[in-house]
């Protein structure tokens, strides 16, 4: 067998059995404890060796694939995150705090693993450090649905830790590489400060007119088409050497706190009355209707990206590294450093029981994703001495050390995406609003009650 005889039908049937396989990933991770990206890692190691058996040994485009969807990967990723980040000054405290942990979690990892791969493996600091900055990015993918049996302080606090982590690692990685070939440190803070500088402004200008627009947008189709803009302003500013992840970011938290971003002027006060406040140029409803349509369209694109990506990267790796003692060591001692420092930061901030915080690092997507381009785009940085097989301890071994305390600690674990609070909370509006209704008409309609309307939906949602 050869590429030639691939054919359309070959992929289309090919793509829709991994997504139907992932669906009961989910399930299967739901009934037993055992995370899907180990299902999905394990679906693509022996994807692999069945296409081996056939004897087709490459995949076509193969790094053409991988960075088109990593792109489009990480817009989805980053929006989905800033569409869960609810800016608020009760927040505040807690935003501040999770933040400041992940970026210490993401410093302090980053550097003590360059420090190790630069003693162990040979690996020059800058190139530890572009190592270092994806293995120490926390999986938001698979800690935000693994931790809703947690109490409600520690599972906000893992939310939004994740999500910064996310958030930080990317756009740390990307500020790396992009200052690659300057000399000195200073010309180096001198040129990221102007670079985010320039991209906030940027950024900040194009969400509020982007907003604005959408919500007066009356046709159903809009969201590919604000995707596209997306998508579109994301890789000028990449061709312009900027941080166009701060866009997505942005538009993200415009979307979800918009009132923060247009809020009510007291005009009586103002000198300038002719000004019109920022609040009366957004439709509240067209507004809550935009974000709801947006969550939908990011969980359900990040659901089929996280698939493929996870089946990619069991695709890629080899089993016969995980024989190799040298690799399993490399992974341990990695994994021990993620969690040193992590209890570092956890006692330093918290100042709480850590239990089961502490274990609660998996390593996933994001991780995957930076991996690949290292290994495609940014292919001058990649170092034959790592073994991709480390990549693949680290991942499974903070998984399950995961899973084990969640365990213990009496949470199940469920997949990688869910039907976040928000939908479940429309939904029961909705249901509120339906029963006024009838009232008000005086007909008498059994709709069952909000909470029974909102289980229904969770349980029949293809996410859960």
């Amino acid at each position: 067998m050869n590429v030639s005889d691939i054919n359309a039908y070959g992929l289309v049937i090919g793509g829709s059995l991994v997504i139907i396989l992932s669906y009961f990933a989910n399930l299967l991770a739901k009934r037993t404890n055992i995370p899907s990206v180990l299902v999905l890692i394990g679906m693509g190691i022996m994807i692999r060796q069945g296409l081996n058996a056939m004897g087709l040994t490459a995949i076509p485009f193969e790094s053409l694939v991988l960075e088109l969807l990593g792109t489009i990967g990480l817009i989805f990723i980053v929006l989905e995150a800033a569409l869960e980040l609810n800016l608020s000054k009760e927040k505040m405290p807690l935003i501040l705090k999770s933040a400041t942990v992940g970026l210490l979690a993401l410093l302090g990892s980053s550097a003590a693993i360059a420090a190790f791969l630069n003693y162990a493996m040979n690996i020059p600091m800058f190139e530890g450090w572009v190592y270092g900055i994806p293995l120490s990015i926390m999986s938001s993918a698979i800690i935000i649905p693994s931790v809703s049996g947690l109490d409600d302080a520690d599972r906000e606090f893992m939310v939004y830790e994740s999500t910064f982590s996310d958030i930080f690692g990317i756009m740390a990685f990307y500020l790396l590489l992009g200052n690659s070939e300057t000399a000195s440190a200073n010309t180096v803070l001198i040129n990221i400060g102007t670079n985010l500088l320039v991209t906030f402004i940027l950024a900040v200008v194009v969400s509020y007119i982007l907003v604005y627009v959408l919500q007066k947008i009356t046709s159903p189709v809009k969201l590919f088409l604000s995707i596209a803009v997306l998508l579109l302003i994301y890789s000028i500013q990449k061709l312009l050497h900027l941080s166009p992840l701060v866009l997505i970011l942005i538009f993200g938290l415009m979307l979800n706190n918009h009132r923060l971003f247009f809020p009510q002027w007291n005009l009586a006060k103002k000198k300038w009355k002719i000004l019109p406040s920022p609040a009366n140029l957004l439709d509240d409803k067209r507004m809550h209707e935009l974000h709801r349509d947006y969550h939908l369209l990011t969980l359900e694109s990040a659901f089929v990206i996280r698939t493929f990506f996870f089946v990619l990267f069991g695709m890629t790796v080899s089993l016969a590294a995980l024989t190799d003692l040298h690799v399993i060591t490399e992974g341990l001692i990695i994994c021990c450093i993620l969690f040193a420092v992590r209890f570092v930061s956890l006692i330093i901030f918290r100042r709480k029981s850590m239990f089961p915080l502490l274990y609660i690092a998996p390593r996933g997507l994001i991780t995957i994703l930076l991996f690949f381009q290292i290994q495609g785009a940014y292919s001058q940085f990649a170092q034959p001495q790592f073994d991709q097989g480390i990549l693949l301890v680290i991942i499974l071994v903070s998984s399950i050390v995961m899973t084990i305390a969640l365990v213990q600690n009496g949470i199940t674990v469920r997949g990688v995406t869910l039907v976040p609070e928000m939908m479940t909370n429309e939904v029961s509006n909705a249901s509120l609003a339906a029963s006024e209704v009838a009232t008000t008409d005086g007909t008498e309609t059994s709709t069952g009650s909000a909470s029974d309307q909102a289980d229904d939906h969770s349980a029949s949602s293809p996410l859960t």
